[in-house]
Formats: C-alpha cells, structure tokens, sequence
C-alpha cells in the first residue's frame, strides 16, 4: 500500500521528534540517505554522526521534509497535537505512522478516541522491516534527534 504521507515518532534520552515525508519526494530522499545507519548499532557515534551531519546540510535533507520538530520530552503532547492537527488537516489522505516502541500504546490510544483508522497505518518502530524504505526513512529522525541530543550535551 502507498501512503500520501509518512509520519515518523522517535525519542532519544530527554527528547522527542518527528518528520513528515510526502510521497512524492520518497524517491529523492531515499536516495540522499543512502548511507544512514541505526545509532544504538553502531560502533563508532560520534564519528559516524559527524559525518551524518555533513550529509544532512550538503543534501539539504530538511528541505525533502515536509514538516519536522524536536522538543524535549516534556512537550510531548504539543508533538502528538501538531502530528493530530496535521493528520484533521489531511483527513482524506492515507497516512502511514511509525512511532517509538516506548509511546505506541499511549499514541494509539490518544489517536483511536480521535479518529477513525480507515485511511491510517500505526505501526511501532520494532515492526518496520529492515531495510524497507518506512525503515530508512525512520533513520532521518533517528538521526537528527542523536546529533541534537549530542550538540545540547556538549554545551
């Protein structure tokens, strides 16, 4: 099944973020993140998201993504609203969700008094296929939210 948009809900320690992909700029983007990896698995972090950082300013990654935010964690019901607000917004499109395994329960909750599912796939991070483009996608966030937490920790 193709989604019109992607919607991808991550954490890192005291943080949370997310991003959201139209379909129609999937392609490109894929292939500007070619060389993102999951942080928790990786041997040498502070190298790798050095690099990654470099990455994501030369391809002007932000400029594929439709709307992106990171917070601290205790703002995360203004997150979970901005993710509602836009989804009210697009209630006709067909929406793929991938949300941290830790908040799936609480986001699905929040989301079924809200919303019917019809048109809506949500889907905890540890479901997504490995290397399956909702997967690599996933990395975009993940990513950013590690450099982010790595740049507020070294000030």
């Amino acid at each position: 099944m193709e989604f019109d948009y992607y919607i991808f809900i991550d954490y890192s320690e005291n943080l949370i973020g997310y991003c959201i992909v139209e379909k129609e700029k999937i392609p490109e983007l894929l292939k500007k993140i070619i060389k993102f990896r999951h942080f928790k698995n990786l041997r040498h972090k502070r190298t790798y998201l050095i690099k990654i950082k470099k990455i994501i300013k030369k391809e002007e990654i932000k400029s594929w993504i439709l709307k992106q935010k990171i917070s601290y964690v205790q703002d995360t019901l203004v997150i979970f609203n901005e993710i509602l607000e836009f989804i009210k917004s697009n209630k006709e499109s067909e929406v793929f969700i991938s949300i941290d395994n830790k908040q799936h329960a609480s986001f699905v909750r929040l989301f079924k008094e809200l919303f019917s599912q019809k048109n809506i796939i949500i889907i905890s991070e540890n479901k997504l296929r490995k290397n399956s483009s909702e997967y690599r996608l996933s990395l975009v966030i993940d990513n950013m939210l590690n450099i982010e937490r790595l740049s507020k920790k070294s000030k």
